[in-house]
């Protein structure tokens, strides 16, 4: 009886944490749709979908923005629908002509630098680029030590084998 408790507020612990995510999809579609331009917002989209040189760029930069839902994914590549918010309102930017920079700079704004896919090499992001090159110098060294501890010199191997 406890078992099927605890499952059951753990269940509804989970649907409370998830609820945000879904307000913050609501919100995104409802509420920056009707401060910029209202209406005219899906037909700027839709406009630019049909020019195939902004919907490379809008592709382009969807390609470098991570998906607040799936994480692990870019929005281009996201099936959720605040994936595909996201690539509207992407589109509708490039067709107000702001400039790739402004339109990071406003999912910046937004969500975090962890929006972006590839994070500016600067700070505490250096890391990223430096641990990984600094983990590979260490891991060769490492072998050689092994290899030149492991082999015995010439003279010191006919030493040690037996007269025989």
């Amino acid at each position: 009886m406890r078992i099927s408790a605890g499952l059951a507020a753990v269940t509804i612990a989970v649907a409370l944490i998830g609820t945000p995510a879904f307000a913050t999809a609501a919100q995104i579609r409802g509420a920056s749709a009707e401060q910029e331009d209202g209406a005219a917002r899906p037909e700027l989209a839709r406009r630019v979908a049909a020019d195939s040189a902004l919907e490379a760029r809008a592709t382009r930069l969807a390609a470098e923005l991570r998906c607040p839902v799936c994480q692990g994914l870019s929005i281009q590549d996201s099936p959720s629908p605040l994936a595909l918010q996201m690539k509207d309102l992407i589109r509708t930017q490039v067709g107000q002509g702001r400039s790739d920079a402004e339109i990071r700079g406003y999912f910046v704004s937004r969500y975090g630098e962890w929006v972006l896919l590839q994070p500016r090499a600067r700070g505490f992001n250096l890391l990223v680029y430096i641990l990984p090159a600094m983990a590979l110098v260490a891991g060769f060294a490492l072998v050689l030590l092994a290899i030149k501890k492991w082999t015995v010199p010439a003279g010191e191997r006919r030493a040690s084998l037996p007269d025989g």
